[in-house]
């Protein structure tokens, strides 16, 4: 059992540290969006990426173990190099879409290894966590799917390219 709990507790802090590097990506995409109804999603999902780090956090902890900080300053480190390009580069609406709705599912897929790895190890609550954070990441990747049109749009608008 010692084995299975320890590739949980892996799976959990990979969990913690692609939250913390999806919080500084949610910043660098809020501060580029134009759209306010776009930016307001944004914001909303940011508010439910802090919750889901707090609860992998708790799980962490559950399980006597805590952040793994190199881990998270590696995630944190990448997203604040990549931050002053998302500022300055083209597109940012386009590119913005295509990162957030390619992060969704990858944030989808973390999480169901992490449910099933879960379940073997016994541990359901950490289970259930990550099939709700299942259902939020989701949530938005139909958001971003529904606005395929305006993202489109407006990466045309940046680019100055009539319609």
């Amino acid at each position: 059992m010692t084995e299975i709990r320890e590739e949980l507790v892996k799976h959990i802090d990979e969990a913690h540290a692609m939250e913390q590097n999806v919080l500084r990506m949610l910043d660098g995409m809020i501060r580029t969006t134009i759209d306010p109804e776009l930016a307001g999603e944004l914001e909303r999902h940011k508010l439910q990426t802090q919750a889901h780090a707090r609860r992998m956090e708790e799980a962490l902890r559950r399980h006597d173990a805590s952040p793994s900080t190199v881990r998270e300053a590696t995630g944190i480190l990448g997203a604040l190099m990549k931050l002053p390009l998302d500022l300055v580069r083209g597109d940012k609406a386009g590119r913005n879409a295509r990162d957030g709705y390619a992060t969704e599912h990858m944030e989808i897929a973390a999480y169901e290894l992490l449910a099933r790895t879960a379940e073997r190890a016994g541990d359901e609550e950490t289970a259930q966590a990550a099939r709700e954070i299942i259902a939020e990441e989701r949530e938005m990747a139909k958001t971003i799917e529904a606005n395929w049109d305006k993202f489109a749009d407006l990466s045309l608008d940046e680019a100055g390219v009539a319609r």
